[in-house]
């Protein structure tokens, strides 16, 4: 009579403690860790929240309900993605990422304003929205790849 594995699993329980521990060895790939485009459609929106808050100081139920799914999302569906998310805010170059975007926005403003240049209609609002979504979404995806060959070198990913 042949046997199934998960018979022989059933039968005797350390098979089925060893292959529950082969399986949580097995690394991630990079596609399974790699955050989904639309994520960073969400990002880019709240990085440019404070412009769009400037343009249309009527939005804001519309950005916090985008932050509430922003958080339910990332804790739902992007459960699995986790490990890859707390990895890259310890790393050093997260933190500075985020440091130099807000220095960016600050320094941007301060500069625009000194020059006599300040942003006071809503269109020039709008374009530093999408310029602080676009820088955003560009470091997010340059941080990303960088961590994500990071685990690869270092044996905690696969390819």
């Amino acid at each position: 009579m042949a046997s199934t594995g998960t018979d022989a699993a059933a039968s005797e329980p350390t098979a089925g403690l060893d292959a529950a521990g082969a399986a949580g060895e097995l690394l991630p790939s990079v596609g399974e860790m790699r955050l989904p485009a639309w994520f960073f459609g969400f990002e880019g929106v709240l990085a440019g929240a404070f412009d769009l808050l400037r343009a249309f100081p009527s939005a804001w139920p519309a950005l916090i309900l985008l932050v509430a799914a922003n958080i339910t999302v990332s804790l739902t569906l992007l459960r699995k993605r986790l490990k890859l998310a707390k990895l890259l805010w310890r790393g050093k170059g997260t933190r500075k990422v985020a440091f130099a975007l807000v220095g960016l926005r600050i320094g941007t403003h301060v500069l625009l304003g000194a020059l006599g240049f300040a942003l006071v209609s809503a269109l020039g609002h709008v374009l530093m929205a999408l310029a602080m979504a676009g820088i955003t979404v560009g470091l997010m995806v340059y941080v990303q790849r960088t961590a994500l060959t990071a685990l690869v070198t270092a044996g905690k990913a696969t390819a």
